[in-house]
């Protein structure tokens, strides 16, 4: 996949279910089912490797051991709503999981930059060396 299509979510990997909501809706969220609970086979993605580990770590416990990943969404007062903020979520979840992250360089400090900070820290510990009493010479 390049970085320029972005990556389509296949519908047979995809299982919905409403439930009753709590939050917005007044009276309303008694009778009807308008919250979202999408579910996403991960093995039907076909990712790769690396991929699907970025996007298992990412989702953490909205994975489940069988390899679906459960978003719930409940935001909005309809199920419609709530179907496209589920799905907006998961596919946003799914395209971070393809950026990869640069491998850090290890560097290391040059001879001149330790001498420098023992230097300053001599001089730290001087000042604060002259700070005590007097003694009584």
């Amino acid at each position: 996949m390049s970085g320029s299509e972005p990556f389509v979510i296949p519908e047979d990997a995809l299982s919905e279910r409403f439930i009753a909501s709590s939050g917005p809706g007044g009276q309303n969220v008694n009778k009807v089912a308008t919250a979202v609970q999408l579910r996403c086979d991960v093995l039907k993605l076909g990712l790769a490797p690396p991929v699907y580990a970025r996007l298992k770590e990412l989702a953490g416990s909205r994975m489940t051991s069988g390899g679906e990943i459960v978003i719930t969404a409940r935001s909005y007062r309809t199920q419609e709503a709530n179907r496209e903020d589920a799905r907006a979520r998961l596919a946003e979840l799914v395209a971070r999981a393809h950026i990869r992250q640069p491998k850090r360089i290890k560097t290391k400090a040059s001879r001149a930059a330790k001498a420098r900070r023992v230097d300053t820290k001599t001089k730290r510990g001087a000042v604060k060396a002259a700070r005590g009493k007097p003694g009584l010479d």
